[in-house]
């Protein structure tokens, strides 16, 4: 099973910590023995998702925005960044080069179409810009990729 991850980044420190504990507990929930995350490893919830899945036995697929997307994320999620990458078991890319909205959201939408299940921690919200979780998972729902909501109760970003 292939289960993909798409979310909110730059949540509060209790919001993340709340996240976090949510995302470990849907992996519990699945077979690891058979079960593939599918991330861009963006710091945040692609991360932690793609953690908690190799934590448990599980495989790791990156998709890769652009060839300028691991710059355009923060310095300190560098080291996280390359060692899920390095940890990976393929890697997909979307031909792009530059770190745009349009480019984040083809590499989400090539993410959406290898899933079967897109785990979409979302506070239910409009995206900020193009390319945000509300764009992913309409994206999802529109190709009929069933999507699973993680959100804490009364969090707010």
């Amino acid at each position: 099973m292939r289960v993909g991850i798409t979310g909110h980044r730059g949540l509060s420190k209790e919001v993340a910590q709340r996240v976090r504990a949510m995302l470990d507990e849907v992996v519990r929930d699945l077979d690891t023995a058979d079960l593939t995350a599918v991330s861009c490893i963006a710091d945040g919830p692609d991360a932690w998702f793609a953690e908690a899945v190799l934590k448990q036995g599980g495989r790791l697929e990156v998709v890769v925005p652009a060839t300028e997307y691991r710059e355009s994320l923060p310095e300190s999620h560098h080291p996280i960044y390359d060692e899920l990458y390095s940890g990976a078991v393929d890697i997909h890319e979307t031909g792009m080069t530059e770190s745009t909205s349009e480019a984040h959201q083809a590499g989400s939408e090539i993410l959406v179409g290898l899933v079967d299940e897109l785990i979409a921690v979302w506070d239910g919200k409009p995206a900020w810009a193009f390319g945000g979780t509300a764009d992913v998972v309409a994206y999802a729902e529109r190709t009929g990729v069933p999507v699973r909501i993680v959100w804490p109760a009364g969090a707010s970003r």
